[in-house]
C-alpha cells in the first residue's frame, strides 16, 4: 500500500517568524487581563445581613438539634399522608361515591311515570297549548329529579342551575336543559311557544326517559 508524500522539513527559523507575526498581531489578546475587583456592598446592606443571619442563627441551631426527631415526623406525617390518599382510593368510600356514580349515569324516571307524563302533556299540545305543554314537562322533570336526588334540588334551584348540574347523568342534563330553555324564553321572553318548541322539548324527554324502552322496541323490529 502506497505511502502519502511528505513534505520538506520545516526549519527553526520559519517557525521563530510565525510565532513573531503571530504575537504582532493586535487582534489577539496575549497580555493577562485585570479583572477589578467588585465593590464592597453598601454598608446598610452588610449591616442588614448581619442583622438578619444574628436573627435566624438561633431558629438554625434549633433545626440542627431537633433535626433527628423532626426528620422522623416529617417521615411518618408523609407515611399518614400516603396511606390516607390509598385509602381514599380503594376504601369502601371510594367505592360507595364509585357506586354512587354508576347509578346516577343508569338513573331514568320509571316508564309508566314517564309514559303518563307524556300522556297528560299531549292532550295539552293537541289543543293547542304548548306553553303549558313544554311547562308542565319541566315541572314533572324537576320532581322527578328531586325525588331520585334530594340533595340535588332546592326551592331556590334554577332550571339553568339544573341543567348544568354535574352530579346529574349527562343524559338527563341535556334533556332538562333542552326542555328548560323554551319555557326559560316563554315565562321571561313573553314569547309564546310553537309546535316545534313543543316537539323539540318532547323529544329530549322521552329519548331520555324512554331510551331503555326506545332501544328494547328496535330490537325486536330488527
Amino acid at each position: 500500500m502506497g505511502q502519502g508524500i511528505a513534505g520538506p522539513p520545516a526549519k527553526a527559523g520559519d517557525f521563530e517568524t510565525a510565532w513573531r507575526e503571530l504575537r504582532a498581531d493586535d487582534q489577539i489578546q496575549f497580555a493577562p487581563v485585570d479583572i477589578p475587583e467588585p465593590d464592597p456592598p453598601p454598608d446598610w446592606l452588610a449591616d442588614f445581613m448581619d442583622w438578619l443571619g444574628d436573627l435566624l442563627a438561633p431558629v438554625g441551631r434549633l433545626l440542627v438539634d431537633i433535626w433527628p426527631v423532626l426528620m422522623w415526623v416529617l417521615i411518618a406525617l408523609a407515611v399518614l399522608a400516603l396511606g390516607y390518599f390509598i385509602y381514599g382510593m380503594v376504601g369502601p368510600g371510594f367505592k360507595r361515591r364509585k357506586g354512587s356514580t354508576a347509578e346516577r349515569e343508569e338513573w331514568v324516571p320509571a316508564e309508566g311515570e314517564a309514559m303518563a307524563l307524556l300522556e297528560e302533556a299531549d292532550r295539552l299540545a293537541e289543543a293547542g297549548d304548548y306553553d303549558e305543554a313544554t311547562h308542565l314537562l319541566l315541572k314533572r322533570s324537576v320532581r322527578q329529579i328531586a325525588e331520585a336526588r334530594p340533595d340535588l334540588v332546592e326551592p331556590s334551584s334554577t332550571a339553568r342551575e339544573l341543567a348544568a348540574e354535574p352530579r346529574l347523568p349527562e343524559a338527563a342534563r341535556t334533556a332538562f336543559g333542552l326542555i328548560a330553555a323554551p319555557v326559560e324564553r316563554s315565562l321571561f321572553a313573553l314569547r309564546k311557544l310553537d309546535r316545534d318548541d313543543w316537539q323539540a322539548a318532547r323529544a329530549a324527554y322521552a329519548d331520555f326517559a324512554l331510551a331503555q324502552t326506545n332501544l328494547a322496541d328496535k330490537a325486536i323490529a330488527a
